[in-house]
């Protein structure tokens, strides 16, 4: 029996005659019948591939059949927008068996967030923090809502996997598994995962059902690519107007301050320019996103947001200011291309730093070698485990001190914490009064209501740290948001800056209720946002050092590329003398590792240790100025005697001195050891230090003095290059 033919007859009907459809799509033949029988699965292909097609229609077939009761399916997204760009899908595919969808996140009004409880759709369709501000409210019965559920469809998971909001998502199914008394079924969508049997055990989590990885593969088309150095933000501006007249193009830069300042020059240019990033109101956003999908020649300029599939009509182009710092994001940025059959995928790169050029040469050879990134998942997530149980006695009205473990053993956010991790992290909260024990329960303490009780309980919704921000406002229309530092570095007279697009001038900034208040200028200048540092990984910086020292020119260079690189090329030649060489530089030293932030982060503190100061680091380079620097003899006897002093008792001694700020705003909950563990797997890297050292012992050369410009991104005290 094909796969068609074991869908419910109602959906046959609707495949053929409403959608038109003469067959399925390979991924499609392989994920339904995967799904109806009941394996948790993760579905690779392109996006626009159907993988939203091949999860629901299984899912909402078995609903149709054995007439499952709402809410029975989950749809979990890891942004709002994805949400509402579904939303319509979902809604109408949900119809071909007279089911329902409903779209729920913190941009849905109260009536109709009531009018579903009241009579619940078959299909949610939530983000994760949405999910957990359910089941934490007492408004809303998330007993009764959630007691169906049999199946959770996650959307983009390689987005959530390798960070703090997979582990809440996991863990948030463990919970909901409980609440359901059920085996539930789990299934993954991504365009972009390098271990995607990893990745199913880990959704996995508690769940007894067999396991499957659906990768149809089939003919791939070949993308058109190129990589040009333009110089500047302004030159790339220019450039962009001139190319692909007549089509339209979306233009990923990764800071909302260079979208920001990229949309200025555009509109500037005489182009039709949209900007979108997450510091813009939705309504902007999605004013945005409309007017770009019903243009023809125009531009939009954003953030790695709409990398994650979300619909903004029929695209022709996507251009890279300078480098993504991973594959597995350049493929979902250049996936939003070549979708129609007579178009192929493209991306266009365009450095505006010698660095960032080198970066992204180095991502694409990376990119044609098949290359693409394993992800890997919190295992000992302290701090995740300190939110949850958080998270669970408001929940419960207090959670039982006896077996609340019992509801979230089955996450592998937690499978490497042992019972000892587990009672240091809960002894610790108690003796803090973030957590107090009463009548056989855990309850919130004074402090916990403190730290996390504000906004009514906001801070357990979300696991992720966010600055002050201040709200932009224009009459009453809201505009957007700025980082506070930014705002208050300022008289309201002298804030100047575009946002959405525009140029806006403050008339007036309300710091009790943080809101700025605003009119249209003729000019302005740049808005800053805090961001965090950008640490790459150690095979894209030894694929950077690859780049610079053979002579390959590959065919997606530019003539202006081509000409940037062989510069390059002969500035670092010294690099072509060992496979780390240490360089004297003026008054400083420079060990060029190519190791990665990570790993060099941890050399520089176990040096600076034995050097006495002043060692720093980067993504790519160890380097000692001042008292450090004074001796090249003693420099090379300190680096010849490190790799003895690599070890895991080391990386947890020097973690601390990597870090700039927190990691997450719950390193209040974890006991000094909890924390140290915390921030050493977050900023240093001991295998990939010890690969440095064992594999590229630095040779001495001198070339005289070299001018190298600062690459890479300098991350605070121990990692300035």
């Amino acid at each position: 029996m094909s796969a068609f033919e074991r869908l419910s007859p109602a959906l046959q009907y609707h495949v053929a005659n409403s959608l038109l459809w003469p067959s399925l799509r390979p991924v499609q033949e392989h994920t339904i019948p995967a799904v109806l029988d009941g394996h948790n699965c993760v579905v690779l292909a392109p996006t626009a591939g159907g993988k939203t097609e091949a999860a629901m229609f299984p899912v909402l077939s078995l609903a149709d059949t054995e007439n499952r009761a709402a809410v029975s399916a989950l749809y979990i997204a890891p942004i709002r927008a994805l949400l509402n760009n579904q939303e319509t899908r979902l809604q109408r595919l949900a119809s071909f068996v007279g089911r329902k969808a409903f779209k729920w996140h913190g941009d849905v009004g109260t009536s109709q967030r009531k009018r579903f409880i009241d009579d619940p759709a078959d299909i949610l369709a939530i983000t994760p923090e949405s999910l957990e501000a359910m089941l934490v409210s007492r408004k809303t019965p998330a007993r009764r809502i959630l007691g169906n559920v049999q199946v959770v469809v996650i959307d983009e998971v390689h987005a959530f996997a390798a960070d703090d909001r997979g582990a809440h998502l996991v863990s948030l199914l463990e919970r909901i598994q409980h609440l359901c008394g059920r085996d539930i079924q789990r299934v993954g969508l991504s365009a972009t995962v390098g271990n995607p049997d990893d990745v199913c055990a880990w959704l996995a989590g508690s769940s007894q059902r067999p396991r499957v990885v659906i990768n149809p593969g089939g003919a791939v088309k070949e993308a058109e690519l190129s990589l040009d150095f333009v110089g500047n933000l302004a030159n790339a501006a220019t450039v962009i107007s001139k190319l692909h007249p007549g089509t339209k193009r979306l233009v990923f830069a990764d800071s909302r301050g260079r979208v920001e300042e990229l949309g200025d020059l555009l509109t500037k240019q005489g182009m039709d320019a949209y900007v979108s990033h997450s510091s813009l109101a939705a309504s902007e956003r999605h004013a945005a996103e409309r007017a770009f999908a019903d243009g023809q020649s125009c531009v939009i300029v954003a953030t790695s947001a709409l990398e994650l599939g979300i619909d903004i009509g029929d695209l022709d182009h996507v251009l890279q200011i300078d480098a993504p710092t991973t594959v597995s994001s350049f493929l979902q940025r250049m996936g939003r291309t070549g979708r129609r059959d007579d178009t192929f995928p493209n991306c266009t790169f365009l450095a505006t730093k010698d660095w960032q050029l080198i970066q992204a040469a180095a991502l694409l050879r990376m990119h044609a070698r098949g290359y693409v990134e394993p992800v890997q998942p919190v295992r000992r997530g302290a701090h995740i485990l300190a939110h949850q149980l958080m998270a669970m006695s408001l929940q419960y009205g207090g959670v039982p001190t006896a077996d609340w473990w019992n509801e979230l053993k089955g996450s592998a956010a937690f499978a490497g914490l042992t019972q000892d991790d587990r009672q240091e992290l809960v002894d610790h909260m108690l003796a803090e009064n973030i957590l107090v024990h009463a009548d056989g329960r855990y309850i919130l303490g004074e402090r916990g209501e403190k730290l996390y009780g504000g906004k009514n309980f906001m801070d357990l919704y979300v696991v992720f740290s966010t600055p002050r921000l201040f709200k932009v406002m224009w009459g009453p229309r809201e505009i957007g948001s700025l980082d506070g530092y930014f705002v208050q570095q300022k008289e309201a007279s002298e804030l100047h800056f575009v946002l959405a697009g525009k140029p806006w001038r403050a008339t007036h900034v309300d710091w009790k209720r943080g809101v700025c208040y605003v009119e249209p200028a003729p000019s302005a200048g740049k808005a800053r946002w805090a961001g965090a540092p950008r640490l790459l990984s150690r095979d894209l910086c030894q694929a950077v050092r690859e780049v610079l020292v053979d002579d390959v020119e590959d065919p997606w260079w530019s003539k202006r590329a081509r000409e940037s690189l062989a510069g390059l090329r002969v500035e670092y030649d010294f690099l072509r003398t060992g496979p780390a060489p240490m360089i004297e530089d003026g008054d400083r030293i420079r060990w060029w590792t190519f190791a990665g932030g990570k790993a060099n982060n941890l050399m520089a503190q176990v040096l600076e240790s034995k050097l006495g100061s002043s060692v720093s680091a980067n993504n790519f380079a160890v380097t000692m100025t001042e008292g450090a620097a004074l001796s090249v003899a003693g420099v090379r006897a300190a680096i010849d005697g490190i790799e003895a002093e690599l070890t895991p008792e080391a990386a947890l001694r020097f973690a601390g001195g990597c870090a700039r700020g927190r990691i997450s705003k719950f390193q209040a909950c974890l006991s000094e050891r909890l924390e140290v563990e915390l921030i050493a797997e977050a900023m240093v890297d001991l295998e990939g230090a010890l690969a440095a050292t064992a594999s590229e012992r630095p040779r001495g050369s001198n070339p005289g003095e070299l001018s190298s410009p600062d690459p890479g991104t300098h991350h605070g005290k121990g990692n300035k290059a």
